[in-house]
Parts: C-alpha cells; sequence; structure tokens
C-alpha cells in the first residue's frame, strides 16, 4: 500500500488521497446463469486490484497502469468508451472511464488514478470487475457519493455492458463488493438479494486450487454474445422473461426444435438446481460433498453449454485421477481457469499430475493459487 502511495506520488507529482482495494473472484458454482437471472454462489479472493486516487478539478480522468504502462486521459463525462474505438492498447482503461462516466451522474468527477494488480490477466479471475469496483468506491469516497453496496454493483455491471461493450451479469461486481471472509456470496441475480454462506475449505481439511490454464480468453469476444443471445432466443420461444423462470425442464425441452438451444437451456436450469444444492451442502456442513457439483458442472459446461477448452479439460481430468474430489471450468469460458476440490494433504499430488499432463502435450506449465475466500472491496488508507 505504502509503495503504491509513493508511486502515485512519483506518477503524478502530488500526493494520493486514498488507496482502495477491490478482490478477483472466484464462482464456486452458477456458470452462464447470471444474465438468465438465475443463481450464483461466487466468493472473493485475497488477490484483487488497488488503486491509488485523488480528485481533479477539470473533469478529466488520468489513468496509469503498473502492470500495462502508458498513461490515459479522457474526459469523465460523455459517450460510451465502446462507440469511441479505443485501440486495444488502451482496452484496459476503457473500465476505470467507463465507471467514472457512469457515477458522474451521481455527482462524482475527475481524478487521477493508479492502477496495480496481482490477479493473472486472462486467468477469468474477473480482474476487469475488480477494476471497476475499485475506481467506484475510490470515487464515491474522493467525492463523498454514499451509494449502497448492492445498487453500487448494478452500475459497475452496467459500465461494463454499456461503456465496455461487455454483455456480462451480476455476479462478478457484486462478489467483489459484497463478498466476507469464510463464505461464498449466494446471490440472486434477478433480485440482487445475497446470502452468506459459510464456506471454509481448509477447516474441512480440503484445499481448493485455482488453476491458470494459461489459455488465455477475451470476452468481448462474439462466443460469450453468441451464448447470451441463444439463451435469450431460447427465453423468447417458451414464452418465459428469462431462463430462471423454467421450471418444466422436459416441456420445455419438448417445445425447442433446435438442438443448440434445447442444449443451452438444459445446462443453465440444471446448473441453478446445482447452487441450490451446493448452498444445502456448504449450510449442512458437507463440503466434501461438494465435488459431485463441481464434476456435474463441468460436463454440462463441456457438453451442453460448449464452452470449456482442451486445458481446461485436460487440468480437470488429471485432477480426478490424482485422486481430487471433483474439479470445474470457471468464469465465460473459451480460455481462463479451473478450480479444484481436493483433499489438502492430496493437493500436491493433484498439482503435479496437472502439470505433468500439460508437459506431456507440449503446453505452457499452468499456475497455481489457493483459494481462499476473503473479504470484499474497501478502502486501504
Amino acid at each position: 500500500m505504502s509503495d503504491l502511495r509513493t508511486a502515485f506520488g512519483e506518477a503524478f507529482g502530488r500526493a494520493a488521497e486514498g488507496v482502495w482495494h477491490a478482490p478477483g473472484r472466484i464462482n464456486l458454482i452458477g456458470e452462464h446463469t447470471d444474465y438468465n437471472d438465475g443463481l450464483v454462489l461466487p466468493f472473493a479472493l485475497p488477490h484483487g486490484v488497488s488503486v491509488a486516487a485523488a480528485r481533479r478539478d477539470d473533469g478529466v480522468v488520468e489513468v496509469r497502469s503498473r502492470q500495462a504502462g502508458g498513461t490515459v486521459t479522457a474526459p469523465a463525462e460523455g459517450g460510451t468508451v465502446v462507440s469511441e474505438g479505443w485501440p486495444s492498447e488502451r482496452a484496459w482503461a476503457a473500465y476505470p472511464v467507463g465507471m467514472a462516466r457512469v457515477l458522474r451522474e451521481r455527482g462524482t468527477g475527475g481524478a487521477s488514478l493508479l492502477i496495480d494488480s496481482d490477479l493473472p490477466q486472462g486467468a477469468g479471475l474477473s480482474s476487469s470487475a475488480a477494476l471497476e469496483c475499485a475506481t467506484a468506491l475510490a470515487l464515491c469516497d474522493l467525492y463523498g457519493v454514499e451509494i449502497d453496496r448492492p445498487e453500487l454493483a448494478r452500475l459497475a455491471q452496467r459500465a461494463e455492458n454499456e461503456q465496455v461493450g461487455m454483455p456480462c451479469g451480476l455476479m462478478d461486481q457484486s462478489a467483489s463488493l459484497l463478498a466476507t471472509p469464510g463464505h461464498a456470496l449466494m446471490l440472486d441475480c434477478r433480485s440482487g438479494l445475497s446470502a452468506q454462506v459459510p464456506f471454509d475449505p481448509p477447516a474441512a481439511g480440503l484445499a481448493l486450487l485455482a488453476v491458470d490454464t494459461r489459455a488465455s480468453h477475451a470476452l468481448t469476444g462474439g462466443d460469450y454474445g453468441r451464448r447470451r443471445a441463444e439463451c435469450e432466443e431460447a427465453a423468447a420461444l417458451l414464452g418465459v422473461d428469462a431462463l430462471r423462470d423454467v421450471k418444466d425442464l422436459a416441456g420445455a425441452l419438448g417445445r425447442l426444435r433446435d438442438p443448440v438451444l434445447r442444449r443451452r437451456v438444459q445446462h443453465v436450469v440444471t446448473e441453478n438446481h446445482r447452487v441450490e444444492a451446493s448452498v444445502g451442502l456448504l449450510r449442512a456442513g458437507a463440503v466434501t460433498e461438494l465435488g459431485a457439483m463441481l464434476n456435474a458442472s463441468h460436463l454440462s459446461l463441456r457438453d451442453q453449454f460448449e464452452i470449456s477448452w482442451p486445458e481446461a479439460d485436460a487440468a480437470v481430468d488429471a485432477a480426478l485421477r490424482a485422486g481430487a474430489r471433483g474439479g470445474r471450468m470457471i468464469g465465460g469460458g473459451f480460455g481462463g481457469s479451473v478450480i479444484v476440490l481436493t483433499a489438502a494433504d492430496r493437493a500436491d499430488r493433484v498439482r503435479d499430475a496437472i502439470a505433468a499432463a500439460y508437459a506431456k502435450r507440449g503446453w505452457t506449465a499452468p499456475e497455481f493459487l489457493d483459494a481462499v475466500p476473503s473479504a470484499g472491496a474497501r478502502r486501504l488508507a
């Protein structure tokens, strides 16, 4: 933290007024249910994005990153960033600038921002939402704007949808802002209501490993948007507001002629049930039984939603062969990370098995992170 404050002074020639942090997240279960008004169960990581910031009186947002390098300057008030056609080397700055433009309507203004992150980029751990949420807290505090956390999460989602052009749901921003240590967040993405569910793998003699498969992804591409459009088309054909509302799965599948849409519906409906079942297991203290839920989710994402990728499938298969209780891909798909639930005393064996599977195929070695449910976004200084 003190290092970031010092770096801010060196970058901008004045002192930071504060430092704010927002975590990345892992979604334990409930994938691609968020934009279908469904249920999700994420938790915050100890890793995330920190922002040192100070106000400006010229209505400008000046953003620098310790990872990306360079400086991006843009008005805090204006149209959407996506409509301005920013080049790829400035794409990272669309998130804080977009957040500033949404919050400008609530009374915030210009700011100088220095960004630092210890989240691996492209790993599907929601570095973009962490950046939005850290920026949002900084701007609100700097300008004395009070917005409750659930509403702020929706504003951050809006920034990503409208400003960046990424049609994400509400989960990532909610997890970053609302999570608490030792818990997963049961979130109803339709109502925005949430509940803290105890989740402490080490206390149960377990380890939850996040495996960065090193297959990077970019969700602003077409595949994610197509999945969302397919879900919306299926809901319209079934006469429901969202796939969350499908109660009779067999009947719904019988009414859809397109086999692709049938597969999408089957995943979303059964994934919502898996979230509910997982919450029940956690509340009953049956953490070890989550493995079956993770395995079922991965198979559904691979075969019904068709968004897994070879590195993810190989990681899950190697982990299970090494004795892990369960595993699945996480995130939007087509690259990113996998989570693996295993007995703590078997974690090293599982890591070695996954690494060996990658080496056998000539792939870049995976990276591992211990996924510990941690605190949500906050001001550090």
